[in-house]
């Protein structure tokens, strides 16, 4: 007799890993890379203090 196996839990299992491999094909065509993130955060973080050294006050 072979092993006994949940229908649910093999269907969940199989929805996951296509969710997942959808997830990371969209990861890569839409994603960012952590150093382009990286660069992102510093060109804003330059831009804000930009911004608030050039500000005025009443």
């Amino acid at each position: 007799m072979s092993n006994l196996l949940n229908l649910n839990k093999a269907r969940k299992t199989r929805d996951r890993k296509a969710q997942k491999a959808t997830a990371d094909a969209n990861a890569l065509r839409f994603g960012q890379s952590k150093a382009q993130k990286e660069r992102e955060k510093i060109q804003k973080s330059r831009a804000d203090q930009a911004l608030d050294g050039k500000r005025l006050t009443p």
